[in-house]
């Protein structure tokens, strides 16, 4: 990771293309990625920035058997998290559980609490509850949406739901909204659906063309952001969901992933096909890395 002016380094010994804040940890700046290595035995590894901000320390490496395409941290217990992997063959989801006593062991074992496994197609994301202790996720694969509960105690997830989006829709990723926890998005190639959690129903939709990734503004209601693959950027008031309300373009490359900042009003985080950039929503660019 590199700043504008400095920066903080951390290696993964394979190739990943997933990371998550652990937002459950309340006390520190900490991360979780996953590895995508197709012939080696891949790793999870939880991160944390030191006391002093200057160094980024490995605080647990564990073993997970197959490639990781997906990630996401627990918003209620930093150590558990889902993810969703491909077994060479076929795509599974889990949701796992760092051991207690990882610090104190030399090769510590996650421990699966649930296999999310009704789907029949390729898994692409797990959602969870947006913030607190609830025991519902949400996991989309390309046709279907399922809703789940999830008991950690008796390690155990149930389907309390599920629809699907329909034979002309394919359905890439999605997102949960923060201010309103029956609302979710999903992503399709040339539109995002909104669906009503409570009756599993589509309430409305957005077209708009070869969209990759999409995220709410935790700070404002009715806002919504998405990466577009040759738009760029478009800020979308849900209230008014005709025409985006603010366009940032100005990338040389497509916007695969973007992620709006849960402190700070206005700064979103995109994923290009170059690294990382942090801009703020009038476009100026504030960091790379």
């Amino acid at each position: 990771m590199q700043g504008a002016s400095s920066g903080i380094g951390y290696g993964l010994k394979y190739q990943a293309r997933c990371i998550s804040d652990v937002k459950a940890d309340t006390d520190h700046t900490s991360f979780i990625t996953g590895t995508l290595s197709l012939r080696e035995e891949n790793e999870v590894h939880l991160i944390r920035l030191s006391s002093g901000g200057t160094e980024l320390i490995c605080e647990g490496l564990f073993s997970h058997p197959n490639e990781i395409w997906d990630l996401s941290s627990c918003p209620f217990d930093q150590r558990i998290f889902s993810t969703v992997f491909s077994t060479g063959e076929s795509y599974g989801a889990a949701v796992w559980q760092i051991p207690e006593l990882y610090g104190q062991l030399n090769s510590p074992q996650l421990e699966k609490i649930a296999s999310l496994d009704a789907h029949s197609g390729k898994i692409n994301c797990i959602l969870w509850w947006p913030s607190g202790r609830n025991d519902k996720l949400i996991s989309i694969d390309e046709e279907n949406l399922f809703l789940w509960s999830l008991d950690c105690s008796r390690k155990a997830a149930q389907v309390q739901s599920k629809e699907s989006a329909g034979m002309l829709h394919y359905l890439s990723g999605g997102a949960w909204d923060p201010h309103d926890v029956n609302a979710v998005a999903a992503t399709c190639e040339s539109s995002i659906q909104f669906w009503d959690l409570r009756t599993m129903n589509k309430t409305n939709s957005i077209e708009c063309a070869h969209v990759r990734n999409v995220d709410y503004d935790t700070k404002k209601k009715h806002i919504l952001v998405t990466a577009e693959d040759e738009s760029g950027i478009h800020v979308w008031d849900l209230r008014m969901p005709m025409v985006p309300i603010k366009e940032l373009p100005g990338h040389a490359h497509w916007t695969w992933a973007i992620a709006c900042n849960p402190e700070y009003d206005g700064l979103i985080l995109v994923s290009l096909s170059l690294p990382l950039t942090f801009i703020q929503m009038h476009g100026q660019t504030q960091k790379h890395a």
